[in-house]
């Protein structure tokens, strides 16, 4: 985070209803706001946003037993943080206190300060399907309880350090991976990079719930730094709320990392009478810090795709075809078929 706990005045409007550890990072907007909502987004970037889910206080969320739905608590973005009038997304809800994604049957992947310990977690609910799906509608504050989830337990968490002073030393991962209540339907694992070569202007793309917001995509960023230990710097535009949220190589669309630090989010606009986001030029400000998945993809179980790569690495190399070795009987074309 830039500041320790960002400013007064934001937390003093946010914190009655969100988690301060939302909010503990700063993020901010780099050059042109790339952030837009599900049904703007591309198909591959939808399916994607899919398996993306939102974290939310297991108070802000209530099950109606008669229709098996969950009604989530929000409040309107702009009246809440008293925005200024055309600040954008200003009249959408706020609710969630982080982001996460899903990268086992039961496993979401999301950053250290979003889930302290056993008791936040049990506290907290994965909630898949906020987001505004159609152009001019607007995000569900009810929720199939389908789409509910509980924490069974963090399977492994590290907490890094926060920036203090301008300085980024001690500076590090952030992460945890969440063992869920029970498997995950209607939407499929990640796959993460585990071959991790990051460079400066890689391109990202980042899917998650800036403010607490629905669903946003933000696409037109890219890598700044490559070299801290445990962590990459980026100009994504995002903000408290998109913590825990997946970075995306956009080529490969493989996870690259957790969004877990930044900038500053708001300020008061000219005059003091409301708030507005913080933007920076695109090369500006000090850049959204970035855990690395090769931090902690080890913990991460494969994918079956992932699974059947990884045994054909393993495999034995073939024998090279000679007609010592060549069964006749099983005919040439089903060996080739076999091997190839």
């Amino acid at each position: 985070m830039k500041t320790t706990l960002k400013t007064a005045l934001l937390l003093a409007a946010i914190s009655p209803m969100l988690r301060i550890s939302a909010f503990a990072d700063g993020k901010s907007i780099y050059g042109e706001d790339d952030r837009v909502d599900y049904y703007a987004a591309s198909a591959d970037m939808k399916a994607l946003a899919d398996s993306v889910v939102s974290l939310w206080s297991a108070g802000s969320i209530k099950l109606d037993a008669a229709s098996g739905k969950y009604t989530l608590a929000t409040e309107k973005f702009g009246d809440r943080l008293n925005l200024c009038p055309g600040e954008k997304f200003r009249e959408q809800p706020i609710g969630a206190f982080c982001s996460g994604s899903l990268v086992g049957e039961d496993m979401i992947m999301t950053a250290g300060h979003c889930v302290a310990d056993e008791t936040d977690c049990a506290a907290a609910r994965m909630v898949f399907g906020f987001a505004v799906k159609t152009a001019g509608g607007e995000a569900p504050v009810k929720i199939a309880a389908s789409e509910v989830y509980s924490c069974k337990k963090i399977v492994k968490r590290f907490l890094g350090g926060e920036p203090s002073g301008g300085s980024t030393s001690g500076l590090g991962p952030d992460y945890a991976l969440v063992q869920l209540d029970r498997k995950v339907t209607g939407h499929k694992p990640l796959p993460v990079n585990r071959n991790q070569k990051l460079k400066k202007g890689t391109k990202l793309v980042v899917i998650g719930h800036p403010v607490g917001l629905p669903l946003k995509v933000a696409a037109g960023s890219s890598v700044r730094d490559a070299s801290p230990k445990g962590y990459f710097v980026a100009d994504l535009d995002t903000f408290g709320g998109n913590s825990g949220s997946p970075v995306f190589n956009a080529s490969t669309k493989l996870i690259e990392g957790i969004l877990v630090r930044g900038d500053q989010d708001f300020i008061q606009a000219p005059g003091g009478g409301c708030i507005t986001m913080a933007t920076y030029l695109q090369s500006g400000g000090r850049g959204e810090d970035v855990t690395k998945v090769s931090e902690l993809q080890a913990f991460i179980p494969r994918l079956a795709g992932e699974r059947q790569a990884a045994d054909d690495a393993e495999a034995p190399a073939s024998q090279p075809m000679t007609l010592e070795n060549l069964d006749l009987q099983d005919g040439m074309e089903q060996r080739f078929n076999i091997r190839f």
